[in-house]
């Protein structure tokens, strides 16, 4: 089923506001050197929840970051919340996954390079999990 246009609006919004809210909480906690890009927001239908992938660089951090994100939750929500009150009448659940695309990406550049020939062991190139 396609998107409505509420749910790309909010779901625009809500990208923006989070990436800024994050790139915030990690200047205040310190970290330099970590980068967190929000790639993509979808809503559900009813808009109750939203899905939020997030790309950590340096990749092996990844992880721990989203762990992080999930328990910060309700401080995320509610900086979110008082940046979209006048948008937004109810905010969304935020639940936040690992956007693991450009890791993906760069393996099959490895592969396509020649560096590593996943024909010749083809554990190289393991099938994506859904999470």
């Amino acid at each position: 089923m396609e998107e409505s246009n509420r749910q790309k609006k909010i779901a625009g919004v809500l990208q923006n506001d989070l990436a800024n809210v994050l790139q915030g909480m990690l200047r205040e906690a310190g970290q330099m050197g970590i980068i967190i890009s929000v790639s993509k927001v979808s809503v559900t239908t009813d808009l109750s929840i939203s899905k939020v992938f997030v790309s950590v660089f340096p990749a092996d951090k990844a992880k721990v970051i989203v762990e992080e994100l999930n328990r910060l939750k309700p401080q995320i929500k509610h900086q979110i919340a008082q940046l979209t009150k006048n948008q937004l009448r109810k905010m969304p659940d935020i639940h936040f996954y690992n956007d693991d695309s450009l890791e993906y990406i760069e393996r099959i550049d490895k592969a396509v390079k020649g560096e590593e020939n996943p024909l010749k062991n083809p554990d190289l190139l393991p099938k994506r999990k859904k999470s």
